[in-house]
């Protein structure tokens, strides 16, 4: 996917899962790109190669960020939701501290254009699914909440000093991208979980909540492949318009419970996966489906790799040999 203009991007928490796909994806499309990341939850061979890596914080970015960058896609946050719960000052001084410092160095260094990685968690609770960017944002976690908080600043940011602005509100990422993929430590996302039950590193998945008001009564996402997600960053990026904060839902606009991931990763990997009961997480919502149809409409946005059994079957192939062969 590339424009024929090469451009000079900062990539924010880029060493992280989708920071590092969304870097890859820019790259190719032969932008220049500098990834700046603490490393405290991403990894230094996750920044892909012909990438710079400034190791640092968000919150120092005025120190590196200069005129000569087109845009920085901000990826630089904390996103566990039990241990936003846990330790919700954490979140706060991270994840709404450190995009404060940022948009005050993009203002300084006459950086214009910003793509931030929001979450669905902002919505919270939905009242109706599949979720539109018009429904009530009532974060049911601090994680959520902070998220919000940020959508507030860039609204604000540019309304008084023109920023242009895109904020892509994810639901469930899975899926891997050639050597990119899930790394969270402590992992607590479903898949990787699952997987590593196939791989004998867990005895069981824990399935988290069996009453919720769902089908079979567990939670339900919207899964999106890491790939189709960064596509999305692109195409943000040519989409941003001065003084203008446009948020966008991104999903396949398809729900899967829990159980119907533990099934098909069973087929996908060959193996039994047991489960077992446990207590339902805190702030977790029971259905979490997206309507992507704004991203459709204004970004020309469509997921090419919708198919659950394939987006696990990426997955798969880079817990087992270190890269999605798909």
């Amino acid at each position: 996917m590339s424009s024929g203009i090469s451009r000079k991007y900062l990539v924010t928490g880029g060493a992280g899962y989708v920071g590092s796909v969304v870097a890859a994806h820019l790259l190719a499309a032969g932008h220049t790109v500098t990834v700046l990341d603490d490393l405290s939850t991403g990894h230094r061979d996750g920044v892909p190669e012909g990438a710079g890596l400034i190791e640092g914080r968000v919150q120092d970015a005025a120190r590196w960020l200069d005129p000569s960058y087109d845009a920085v896609l901000h990826f630089a946050a904390f996103s566990q939701v039990g241990e936003s719960v846990a330790a919700p000052e954490a979140y706060w001084r991270n994840n709404v501290g450190g995009t404060l410092e940022l948009l005050a160095a993009m203002r300084g260094a006459g950086v214009r254009t910003l793509v931030f990685s929001s979450t669905a968690a902002t919505y919270g609770e939905p009242a109706s699914v599949p979720i539109t960017e018009e429904a009530p944002t009532r974060p049911t976690n601090p994680y959520g909440a902070t998220k919000l908080a940020v959508d507030h600043m860039i609204t604000g940011e540019c309304a008084a000093h023109g920023l242009a602005a895109v904020s892509l509100r994810y639901f469930n990422v899975a899926g891997a991208y050639g050597p990119y993929g899930e790394r969270h430590d402590p992992e607590s996302h479903l898949i990787p979980l699952v997987l590593r039950v196939a791989l004998g590193e867990r005895e069981a998945v824990s399935v988290h909540g069996d009453d919720y008001p769902t089908p079979d009564g567990t939670c339900v996402r919207d899964y999106l492949h890491v790939a189709d997600l960064a596509g999305a960053h692109l195409l943000a990026l040519g989409a941003a318009r001065p003084g203008t904060h446009l948020i966008c839902n991104l999903g396949n606009g398809n729900g899967f419970s829990v159980r119907e991931v533990i099934e098909t990763a069973r087929k996908v990997t060959g193996h039994p996966i047991p489960e077992t009961a446990g207590p339902r997480r805190p702030g977790d919502p029971a259905v979490l489906v997206a309507s992507a149809e704004r991203a459709r409409d204004l970004l020309g946005w469509r997921p090419e790799r919708p198919d659950l059994a394939g987006i696990i079957a990426d997955a798969w192939d880079f817990a087992r040999h270190g890269r999605a062969t798909g």
